[in-house]
């Protein structure tokens, strides 16, 4: 039952949801970069010093996969979201390194009903990874779908 879970009204426009934050350890970036995206600069710090990025950095998928999952724990597993259909936009802005502390955010950018599914509300969302310093590392801008509580 979604009674005592966050619904669509529930996100007015500009609301700025805290998402709580994460701890990303070397071994953590490396275990992942090694799976995900081996590339030299995600698997040795030499290599990361001697990069773009000069340092041990996480590969942007990671970046991605940790503000997500700083959404759901958030806000998603505590609402009626239903789903999701697109990330317009995604933007890797700075390394994130090893041992970094994250923070996320979301923001509600805009809302409506759907014309064809009145029971879904349609948020369109930025959510935002920053570093303990207020640096913006990561953003991403999205569609969430979300159970409107009476249509």
């Amino acid at each position: 039952m979604t009674s005592g879970l966050l619904h669509y009204e529930d996100f007015p426009e500009g609301l700025v949801i805290q998402l709580g934050t994460y701890y990303l350890s070397k071994d953590e970036l490396i275990d992942y970069a090694r799976e995900w995206d081996p590339q030299p600069f995600h698997l040795s710090e030499e290599a990361g010093k001697n990069s773009v990025l000069g340092g041990l950095a996480a590969s942007g998928w990671q970046s991605c996969s940790i503000l997500i999952r700083l959404s759901v724990d958030g806000y998603a597993n505590k609402s009626a979201a239903m789903a999701s259909n697109s990330m317009e936009e995604v933007k890797w802005l700075r390394p994130v390194y090893a041992d970094e502390t994250l923070t996320g955010r979301a923001t509600v950018l805009s809302r409506r009903v759907s014309s064809k599914r009145p029971e879904m509300g349609i948020l369109r969302m930025r959510f935002e990874l920053l570093n303990t310093t207020g640096e913006l590392k990561c953003e991403i801008t999205g569609v969430q779908f979300m159970r409107v509580r009476n249509p």
